[in-house]
């Protein structure tokens, strides 16, 4: 089955008063119809450039970008101006209309796509109930919160019933509280509507609240890729690793110690692994860092734990974890 997004080699580069800057180098990935796709790096890593190539607004140097099918890179503007009713994007800053209700700031793109004002109306309210905003029908947006007007804008992408949904930092401006919120309600989206959602956020805590499979780009490349469950239990590449330990880099006690970081879920999030491994080797275990996430809908542990000084038992600690079928990776390099 052709996915419903595929990329195919692209590249992208700027000229700067510095020279060249190749914001996206040769990249190539797919995404299946109706997943909750994470892009992630640290700011300068080519997110949004990426997140611009896939509707065309940024078009690429090099490569193809295939939406169910079409090549992108081939069609006239008339072509791609069509396409791109299919492609909602929501933003960090709203882009709401300020002298626009909140109701005609939803039926705004079904004015422009030419749909009778009746009917328009009836289809922005209808939105306004899916994302609980019913009651702000009549405001203005200087009389909305911040999760409000994304609230605001997710539903004016919506009106045209689009089959991706992109989404360029959409939580960075909020309030943690404000973002779960939002990311409940994308997720509702997706499963409500079917939409293919693509996140862009330089944030491991919103990828792991609700994508099902990310990318990690690095400096316009992309350097790792799969599920949110391999990156978090078992990250390759030194950007994923930094992303996923940046909650512990405080604890300044473990530079130079000999640690591991344990991942555990499932059944094993229910057994007394610590405490099984120091009856089993006598031997007492330093636990410097621990953590449960939800990842997809479930619960995700680690720990970050100091091993003794005897190497023969470290090892046969490190072994018995393993055995265990527990996640495990010394993170002494990654720690600062």
């Amino acid at each position: 089955m052709e996915p419903i997004i595929r990329v195919e080699n692209i590249s992208r580069t700027f000229q700067a008063n510095n020279g060249q800057v190749e914001a996206v180098k040769n990249i190539s990935f797919s995404i299946e119809k109706g997943d909750i796709f994470g892009i992630i790096g640290l700011s300068g890593a080519g997110k949004s450039t990426l997140v611009r190539c896939l509707n065309l607004l940024e078009k690429p140097d090099e490569g193809n970008i295939y939406i169910d099918g079409k090549n992108l890179m081939e069609l006239s503007a008339k072509e791609l101006r069509k396409e791109r009713q299919d492609i909602g994007m929501i933003f960090q800053h709203f882009n709401l209309l300020m002298q626009r209700t909140v109701l005609d700031n939803i039926c705004f793109p079904l004015e422009i796509a030419g749909v009778a004002r009746k009917e328009a109306r009836k289809r922005a309210a209808e939105l306004l109930e899916t994302v609980g905003l019913s009651e702000k029908a009549k405001a203005y947006p200087a009389q909305l919160s911040g999760g409000q007007k994304q609230r605001v804008a997710i539903a004016r992408v919506l009106a045209n019933n689009p089959k991706i949904l992109l989404c360029d930092e959409a939580t960075s401006a909020l309030d943690p509280q404000t973002t779960k919120s939002i990311l409940k309600l994308l997720k509702e989206i997706n499963q409500k509507y079917g939409i293919t959602i693509v996140v862009i956020t330089h944030e491991m805590a919103v990828i792991q609240e609700i994508c099902s499979k990310v990318a990690v780009l690095d400096h316009g490349s992309l350097v790792e890729e799969g599920t949110v469950e391999e990156l978090f239990r078992a990250p390759k590449t030194e950007e994923a690793k930094k992303l996923i330990l940046n909650e512990v880099v405080h604890i300044n006690e473990m530079r130079g110690k000999r640690m591991i970081r344990v991942t555990f879920g499932g059944k094993s999030a229910f057994e007394p692994m610590i405490g099984n491994v120091i009856l089993e080797y006598k031997t007492p275990l330093n636990i410097l860092y621990a953590n449960t996430r939800t990842i997809n809908g479930n619960a995700e542990g680690e720990m970050i734990l100091q091993l003794p000084e005897s190497k023969e038992i470290a090892d046969r600690m490190i072994d018995y974890f393993k055995e265990k079928e527990l996640g495990v990776e010394e993170v002494d390099n990654y720690v600062r």
